[in-house]
């Protein structure tokens, strides 16, 4: 707690006057050996801003030098709390559990807060009100999550959770081994491994992501696109510079993932990212979805990332995805018990 109360008095300091995502004046990108915009390394987005802004805030951008300092006091007194708490907490290891789901991971794993500077009221910026737009009518909505199954039908396009039990086919894609459930594209902070790596070369980027290990290829320049018949989990992508910004536009979703936000098939959706070098260790990350058969107007979002020292491991999900095989193989025994006590 006192480093996150250290982080945010730092970013008051920083950003009085302007958002400290915005790139410095003066800072010139290092090159590649052929002249790109060097975005090569490990970078982290991870977020405790929003994605989608607090009604209260209406257009308000940025948090006011105020607003701040109320969010400080608040963390402040909560850590407080906590602490006290804690002091006067008991354990008796023989006290029945206070719930039968034994949800995800404990806060020491979680990776919520942001390594960057910024006091933006919401990831997204566009709509002006930093809110998910209207979903076209008959658009799919189906939600998943840590708790029980959510009841729904085929094909299962959220990342976490489920709809049943019958089948690996009814686990969200993340429980799958298909998409990590942070891995985009786009990227969206999450509880946890927020990395990504990039490669570069003359004709091609290489966009990494650590969940699912999943390696985006990107081809540079004019190249031709795909036909509409081939599609993709995570689409095609081609890009090319502007400036020092790296523009990347995917196409050619297979319609089995979710839009944003829990709603739509993604389709019919164009994704445009755009990745900024801003600072030696500070890439500006910008997407926007335009999904007409899902949403009534774009989606834009600027998730600030950071770079790490540190490397990328293979994510090896089906080489070790025991829970899948534990989660059926439970469900058949409870389908078993019930079947024998319905008999009795």
């Amino acid at each position: 707690m006192k480093q996150k109360i250290s982080l945010i008095l730092s970013i008051v300091t920083a950003s009085l006057a302007v958002s400290s995502i915005q790139a410095a004046d003066d800072y010139t990108p290092p090159r590649t050996e052929y002249g790109q915009p060097d975005l090569q390394g490990v970078w982290n987005f991870s977020s405790n801003t929003p994605m989608q802004r607090p009604e209260r805030f209406g257009t308000q951008e940025f948090l006011t030098f105020e607003e701040v300092q109320a969010a400080i006091a608040r963390q402040e007194s909560a850590a407080a709390r906590a602490d006290a708490a804690a002091a006067r907490l008991v354990v008796d290891p023989d006290a029945p559990p206070e719930t039968d789901n034994p949800g995800g991971y404990n806060d020491f794993w979680m990776e919520s807060a942001g390594i960057g500077d910024t006091v933006r009221t919401s990831l997204i910026v566009y709509p002006e009100n930093g809110r998910i737009p209207d979903r076209v009518e008959g658009a799919q909505r189906q939600f998943g999550g840590l708790g029980p199954d959510i009841p729904s039908t085929r094909p299962v396009r959220f990342v976490v959770g489920g709809i049943a039990k019958d089948g690996p086919e009814d686990r969200g894609l993340s429980e799958r081994c298909i998409v990590g459930f942070n891995s985009g594209p786009p990227f969206t902070p999450s509880l946890y491994n927020n990395n990504m790596q990039i490669f570069q070369n003359r004709d091609t980027a290489v966009i990494m992501t650590e969940m699912i290990h999943d390696a985006r290829i990107v081809r540079l320049g004019d190249k031709p696109e795909l036909t509409e018949d081939i599609t993709l989990w995570s689409g095609d992508s081609r890009g090319w510079w502007e400036g020092d910004t790296l523009v990347v536009e995917t196409k050619n979703f297979n319609g089995l993932r979710q839009t944003f936000s829990s709603t739509g098939s993604n389709e019919d959706m164009v994704l445009t990212e755009k990745f900024t070098r801003s600072a030696f260790d500070t890439v500006d990350y910008e997407f926007t979805i335009d999904d007409p058969s899902t949403f009534t107007d774009k989606i834009t979002a600027i998730v600030p990332m950071t770079k790490l020292a540190g490397q990328i491991y293979e994510y090896a999900c089906h080489e070790g995805n025991y829970g899948m095989f534990n989660i059926l193989r439970g469900k058949r025994m409870e389908d078993r018990r019930a079947t024998e006590s319905g008999g009795q």
